[in-house]
């Protein structure tokens, strides 16, 4: 008996030997192996300037709007994005989301679940604006409300919604937003800035229109020296054969380096070579905040001198590797430039070997470039977004390269966003290019939208729901476990839910409207944005001469110079001297066309709002100063305050979805007919909404009341900013002094609606 009793208490022993073995096999990644009952973590992918046009998942992404009337070719199709597909087909695709029409707009409403006229976040910043146009660390901010059900939090890549120039905190201001680590680019534009064209000073300026020496077959070199710290002992001679699209001085600028074209030896006397300039996507001044201590790279540094989507992926994977190993959820947003102006072509083992040759290409002198370097980019990030959820667990690659996304095996809820809709030059048909990115036109905020992660029944699915880009900042919140107008109280949160969605495949519309807007930003003494003229319109969205440039502009500010038109893609006969100290106004700009004998073309909308209902009708109203020489209302030189509201009805159809085009709106004006209903409830209805938020004289920190903490928090200003730009600078003129707390201290008890 005692002999049986061994062996059925080996066998039992052995089956449940077995039985715990099995259970370890099938566990999950032991990154993702957190319990279902732990709270969710969160990634968040943000996109920049990829509108729902580019993407082929969301049954768009078409022809090349260049190539109108003409064969569809290889160059005017989308870009392949296979992982950015497989997000998709594991998830949901919100396929009407509204987002804002700039990025740092975009960007501070989704951190912040507010809409910009509550925050005074209304452009893109540009490095002269103040600190009252940057999200305010008084605001709660998404890794602040995170924090308080125990998150930790990263962000990578691109921050814009803050510069340092006129940020009290500086390098420092994402801790001051909430984030717990930080690890990107302290540009001076928040954007990738221009292309050192002369390729590292081995040029003459211009001479090299993506960065580098091409090859010779483009006028370029084969053969060469690559310098990637300016002394022989990091030299290499690098060559490649004729015609190869990988040629040495891409290879060079690639791995960091500055490619002296046609050097034979490393021997010889090192040349003169510029390692302090910036190239957009190749060298940017990089820099790290782990919540201690900031750390600043020079331009001349490695870590600065890397493919930026590349290096944003790195420093995210690394970091959530890190955080896999605690206890604790994490949020991580790893924002991505791409595909922001200048375009540039991306390291060539990110590309199928079937990819078009992009060495020789010039956007100021070829139009199709823009498309096929924009695919290049868009193409190479999607290989990065595979390689991020392959090396921190939440997928698995197969045999054949491609990822298996199964985000049912993991406790992550991933969001795929862009931050507004396509650059006008990039825009894909049948969509809008003359109505696109910086306009509150459907082209110009249309997003895509994925959500995907262990809480997503029937996946493989699409919302046509309305969803505003502010609506991430309350799924966070739904999975997190946090009442975020709770959290946020007093200030108003515009965010409403998705998380229904997620669980309910047939989740009824709960937005009844959507709100999008632009306007200025707050410069000193309330100046703004200096023109920047393109052939059909002028702008003051640009940030800056390099940016406007940098997107075939004719920038008219303080330091403009030389002749109209300094863009090639405009042809004008003898053109004339650009007036020396530029003007204000973009009114001013087609006054003074005119005067010369040019077209006077259109003025962009300065400040504009758009609203729609879940039928589909949209109301835009659009605000700027116009060239009306004629008005009696003019000034003297022909500019006129005008608003004017357009009504729409607008849909998301496939392939061919209704759009704002100009000429398709409604009449509205026959009192009592249904359109003329219809614009009345969205005119209502816009009205408002803006009138809930009120201006409150004193109230710096902006929770809507003028109290003795405002003081507070001004003294705090006044030590942090030292006296400087704030958000306590409260008559806009660049400091934070005693005229300031005299306005609060006479407002007081003052009550505001926020």
């Amino acid at each position: 008996m005692p002999i049986i009793r061994v062996e059925k208490f080996l066998v039992t022993y052995s089956l449940s030997l077995l039985v715990s073995l099995l259970a370890l096999l099938l566990l999950p990644h032991p990154a993702t192996a957190a319990s279902k009952a732990a709270k969710p973590n969160i990634l968040i992918i943000f996109t920049d300037d990829v509108g729902i046009d580019q993407l082929d998942t969301f049954g768009y992404g078409g022809l090349a709007a260049t190539l109108t009337g003409q064969a569809q070719t290889t160059a005017g199709n989308a870009a392949a994005t296979p992982n950015i597909d497989a997000i998709a087909d594991a998830g949901i695709r919100f396929r009407n989301t509204w987002a804002m029409p700039t990025c740092t707009v975009a960007r501070s409403v989704l951190y912040t679940g507010r809409y910009p006229f509550r925050t005074s976040v209304l452009a893109a910043i540009g490095p002269e604006d103040l600190a009252n146009s940057m999200t305010s660390p008084f605001e709660m901010t998404l890794p602040k409300i995170l924090k308080k059900a125990g998150y930790t939090s990263g962000i990578f890549g691109k921050y814009h919604v803050g510069l340092q120039k006129n940020n009290p905190y500086k390098y420092k201001m994402m801790r001051s937003l909430g984030w717990d680590y930080f690890a990107g680019w302290y540009d001076e534009t928040g954007d990738p800035t221009t292309i050192d064209k002369s390729a590292g000073g081995v040029g003459a300026d211009g001479q090299y229109p993506l960065g580098y020496v091409p090859g010779s077959n483009n006028g370029g070199s084969d053969s060469g020296a690559c310098y990637t710290k300016g002394t022989i002992r990091n030299c290499k001679i690098l060559s490649a054969p004729y015609g190869d699209k990988n040629p040495p001085g891409r290879q060079c600028l690639i791995s960091g380096g500055i490619f002296v074209p046609g050097q034979g030896s490393c021997t010889g006397p090192i040349p003169p070579l510029n390692f302090d300039t910036i190239n957009a996507h190749y060298v940017s001044p990089w820099g790290i905040d782990n919540g201690r201590v900031v750390t600043r790279f020079p331009l001349t540094a490695p870590d600065s001198r890397q493919f930026r989507n590349v290096q944003a992926t790195d420093a995210a994977i690394k970091w959530i590797r890190r955080q896999q190993s605690s206890s604790k959820p994490w949020m991580a947003t790893l924002a991505y430039p791409v595909v922001h102006t200048p375009l540039q072509p991306p390291p060539i083992d990110m590309l199928p070997p079937t990819s078009l040759d992009a060495n020789g290409l010039d956007v100021t002198q070829n139009s199709l470039a823009y498309y096929i370097l924009a695919n290049q980019m868009i193409q190479a990030m999607d290989v990065d977004i595979g390689r991020l959820l392959v090396e921190t667990g939440l997928a698995k690659r197969k045999t054949d390269g491609s990822i298996a996304y199964q985000p049912e095996a993991t406790n992550t809820l991933v969001v795929y966003v862009n931050d507004n809709g396509s650059f006008g030059s990039n825009t894909r048909l049948p969509f809008d290019p003359q109505r696109a990115k910086g306009t509150v036109y459907q082209t110009g905020v249309w997003a895509p939208l994925i959500v995907a992660g262990p809480m997503v029944n029937q996946p493989n699915r699409s919302v046509d729901a309305m969803i505003n880009i502010a609506d991430v900042y309350q799924l966070a919140g739904e999975v997190a476990g946090v009442d975020v107008h709770k959290a946020a109280s007093p200030r108003t949160v515009d965010a409403q839910s998705m998380l229904p969605y997620l669980k309910q495949p047939n989740q009824l519309s709960i937005r009844k409207t959507n709100f999008t807007q632009i306007g200025l930003n707050r410069m000193i003494n309330d100046t703004i944005q200096a023109p920047c003229q393109f052939a059909n319109s002028c702008s003051h969205v640009l940030l800056s001469k390099e940016v406007c440039e940098d997107n075939l502009g004719v920038w008219f500010g303080v330091d403009a110079e030389g002749t109209y038109p300094s863009s090639p893609t405009q042809s004008v006969p003898n053109p004339p001297e650009i007036p020396q100290g530029g003007f204000q106004y973009c009114c001013q700009v087609q006054n003074w066309l005119v005067s010369e004998g040019q077209p006077a073309a259109s003025v962009i909308p300065q400040n504009a709002w758009a609203i729609r209902n879940d039928e589909g009708y949209k109301l835009i109203r659009n605000s700027w100063k116009d060239y009306q020489p004629t008005n009696p209302d003019a000034t003297q030189d022909g500019c006129v305050d005008v608003t004017t509201e357009e009504l729409y009805q607008v849909n998301e159809a496939i392939p061919v979805p209704m759009l704002d085009r100009n000429g398709t709106q409604l009449d509205h004006s026959v009192a009592g007919s249904t359109n003329n209903q219809i614009y009345s409830s969205l005119k209502t209805e816009l009205d408002d909404l803006l009138s809930s938020h009120e201006d409150c004289p004193g109230d710096g920190n902006g929770d809507g009341f003028v109290n003795r903490k405002d003081i507070e928090d001004y003294k705090r200003m006044v030590k942090v900013s030292k006296g400087k730009s704030s958000w306590y600078d409260l008559d806009r003129n660049g400091l934070t002094d005693e005229v300031d707390l005299q306005t609060i201290r006479s407002n007081l008890g003052k009550a505001c609606v926020q």
